[in-house]
């Protein structure tokens, strides 16, 4: 919530739905063949037609079927078009969004866990957390062999924006760590490499290659989001309003869908 009560997430999710919801099917009425949706979907509705008025007829069922089937492809085809033209920067928009909506900084007093994934066992006895002020450990660090992780568990002792160490060998991996509240822009993980899973996952640079620690991970909560009576995930929130903002608009618009 905002200073004022305002449900801030909830309103963001909104005008990012109703702006998506628009921009879709001004692409898509530009993008698509009006004319041959418009016609397929009157076949299909003849087709469907024919089955309830000749139901007791076999030969003319399973023709109507037949066309059915042969008109629903027809009217894939024609949208799937548009759809190139929106998936990528769709994509894009839902991932950099995510950074804000997907998870909720740590509270004053929270405790978390941060986890280092190393190369091999060898070095988990050597690695160690260093912690700036305002942060604590509160438990010793838990080994995980199988998995070759390092697991502590940290407390949060006041809000901040803190940068967390881990040592081993003669080299330091740094990893960002946020306290507080509002919309501030979270990367629960820091990779080594993997250029694909980071432009999903993470929002901060590259772990520098060496031979000893591959990620750092922060398990910040789940950002909930209060609307309509009911608590959703963001992603969730943004598909069904920007479906419904869709549909409002193609009537608005006269655009076939």
């Amino acid at each position: 919530m905002g200073s004022l009560g305002i449900n801030v997430p909830a309103l963001i999710v909104v005008g990012i739905s109703v702006v998506i919801g628009l921009l879709m099917v001004v692409v898509f009425g530009y993008a698509s063949d009006q004319k041959a949706i418009h016609v397929t979907k009157d076949h299909l509705k003849a087709h469907l037609l024919a089955l309830r008025l000749f139901q007791d007829q076999l030969p003319v069922v399973v023709r109507s079927y037949g066309r059915i089937f042969q008109s629903t492809g027809r009217y894939l085809q024609l949208a799937f078009t548009p759809l190139l033209f929106v998936i990528v920067p769709l994509t894009f928009l839902i991932v950099q969004a995510d950074r804000y909506l997907g998870f909720s900084p740590f509270n004053s007093g929270q405790s978390f866990l941060i986890k280092a994934r190393v190369a091999d066992t060898s070095t988990l006895n050597n690695a160690s957390l260093e912690l700036p002020d305002g942060l604590a450990i509160t438990a010793p660090a838990v080994h995980i062999p199988a998995e070759n992780e390092i697991a502590w568990r940290v407390s949060a002792e006041r809000k901040g924006d803190y940068v967390i160490n881990i040592q081993t060998g003669d080299q330091t991996f740094s990893k960002r760590v946020v306290v507080g509240s509002g919309l501030p822009r979270l990367s629960p993980v820091r990779l080594r490499g993997e250029f694909w899973k980071r432009l999903f996952e993470s929002s901060e640079p590259a772990i520098a290659a060496n031979e000893y620690v591959e990620s750092i991970e922060v398990h910040y909560p789940a950002r909930v989001i209060a609307f309509a009576g009911f608590e959703w995930n963001w992603i969730w929130l943004f598909f069904v309003l920007s479906l419904v903002a869709g549909f409002v608009f193609k009537s608005i618009l006269g655009i076939e869908i």
